[in-house]
């Protein structure tokens, strides 16, 4: 291995050759007091490490060489292990051991480098061996991209202004009209089906012709104008009687035709109405805890009073967030970005056995195009790393704590949502690395409370909204609320990650 070394590749794009600012030599204080790494500033969210490792430092690496050699090559005469350095070199060659001295260095002499620089790097570094020869120093670089420095503003200065709540009794009757069909009865009749009916209907779909593979189904039960099937088909089935047909066409959503019309033929077997109880006493009784209609009426408000404050915290969450992005100039790690955004498009043509062709039918029947896709994509991940970035920044600055009960509290939730128990989330995060990024997420969502605390929030109206039962209480509190984890983070990948 010559002065040209190697280069170990990663996710991050090539940086302007050019540094714009450097810093002067650092000394590794790990117990190496010769060890010498330099930083170079390549962009603000990039930086190239510069390490120099005399030859005497790497004694210990040679040794764990040596040691691992003994173990896998077989001398004779000597029991495993036990074989002496100089017969194990002469066997494998002087340059073996020396590459793996380097893949043994590397790592360490890279992470003492990155603490003495007290830099926070984001993904992997691209490393570079450019000296490394027999009895002198080993020198590499390392390039990685960092966290930026943000200018923060005065977060009490941030005024939010939101709808305030306002409840109509049409929205309250709409929730006791919904109780009201949870104990209804169904009644067969002899009419053409009506938008709130329920009906038994056979599905067989075509395409060119042809029958769609798992394209029939037999006795599907459907509500009328609930739109949860295929679009088009309330429409056909409206104004049809018990045993009569009617074809329409339709964009397949999936399997290997999704995204192609398909002629769609829906025969009805059967028509119910549903009867809804009267909305008196005993039906207060009925189906509720209450005595009497007037009382379950008050609650059902208060149900609505409290599914819009939960929508006026999510919009005051989204409204500090948005102003902030506006204020603060976050520059952007673009490997990073790229990152989330092959992600994001991973998940999105996953489904159609990553066919480009089927995506773009599938966009193209949804009204949109894989043009758009990947603009919207990309303006999305781009506003979800500086959100995270910022976030970060926050809480560093208002040196915001994650108590044990803030990500126990995640957790459980979290497990409640994947359907498994706490303990084992616990391990299947451990064991796919992602503790870290759960934690980063908690972190970020008490930033976001504390801007919110911090901010001036009211109505249109002029009235000042208490955001304490969401976003209190203080960020870093260990008794923080889950409404407040579930109200505070951006599910999106970490830019540690």
């Amino acid at each position: 291995m010559g002065a040209e070394g190697r280069r170990f590749k990663s996710c991050h794009p090539d940086t302007p050759n050019a540094a714009v600012a450097s810093e002067r030599p650092k000394i590794l204080k790990n117990g190496s007091t010769s060890v010498k790494s330099t930083v170079e500033k390549l962009s603000p969210t990039r930086v190239r490490i510069n390490v120099e490792v005399p030859f005497a430092e790497l004694q210990a690496d040679f040794d764990r060489a040596y040691k691992q050699l003994a173990q896998q090559v077989r001398l004779p005469g000597f029991r495993p292990g036990k074989a002496p350095a100089k017969l194990l070199e002469a066997r494998v060659g002087r340059a073996a051991v020396l590459e793996q001295v380097v893949n043994d260095a590397l790592p360490a002499r890279y992470s003492e480098a990155v603490a003495t620089g007290e830099l926070r790097p984001l993904g992997q570094p691209d490393i570079e061996v450019t000296k490394i020869e027999d009895g002198e120093e080993l020198v590499f670089t390392a390039e990685v991209d960092v966290r930026p420095d943000i200018d923060l503003p005065d977060l009490g200065e941030l005024k939010i202004s939101v709808d305030p709540i306002e409840i109509s009794d049409e929205e309250v009757e709409a929730e006791l009209d919904g109780l009201r069909a949870r104990f209804g009865t169904l009644t067969s009749v002899e009419r053409p089906a009506q938008t709130g009916d329920f009906v038994a209907i056979d599905l067989a779909a075509t395409v060119d012709g042809e029958d769609v593979p798992d394209g029939r189904t037999e006795g599907l039960s459907h509500e009328i104008g609930s739109g949860q099937l295929i679009d088009g088909l309330d429409e056909a089935i409206v104004g049809l009687r018990e045993g009569e047909s009617a074809t329409f066409t339709t964009a397949l959503l999936a399997g290997e035709h999704a995204g192609r019309d398909a002629e769609v033929t829906v025969t009805v077997k059967s028509i119910k109405e549903r009867e809804l109880p009267e909305p008196d006493d005993e039906f207060a009784q009925l189906a509720s805890e209450f005595d009497t209609v007037t009382q379950l009426r008050d609650n059902l408000t208060e149900q609505v009073r409290r599914v819009k404050r939960i929508h006026q915290a999510e919009k005051i969450r989204d409204q500090a967030l948005e102003t902030l992005l506006e204020l603060v100039e976050v520059p952007l790690p673009q490997a990073i970005v790229a990152a989330q955004v092959d992600t994001a498009l991973h998940n999105a043509i996953h489904p159609l056995d990553h066919d480009d062709a089927k995506f773009a039918e599938a966009l193209e029947a949804q009204g949109s195009s894989r043009e758009k896709f990947d603009t919207d994509n990309r303006e999305a991940a781009e506003k979800a790393v500086k959100t995270q970035l910022l976030m970060d920044a926050i809480s560093d600055e208002l040196q915001i704590q994650v108590g044990e009960n803030d990500l126990s509290e995640r957790l459980v939730l979290m497990s409640r949502q994947y359907g498994v128990e706490p303990q084992q989330l616990v391990q299947l995060l451990q064991q796919n690395n992602q503790l870290p990024a759960v934690f980063a997420d908690v972190r970020r969502g008490l930033a976001v409370a504390a801007v919110v605390e911090a901010a001036t929030v009211t109505d249109t109206d002029g009235n000042v909204v208490d955001t304490s039962e969401f976003f209190g209480p203080p960020a870093g509190s260990d008794s923080a609320s889950e409404d407040q984890g579930a109200l505070g983070d951006d599910q999106h990948a970490d830019p540690d990650e």
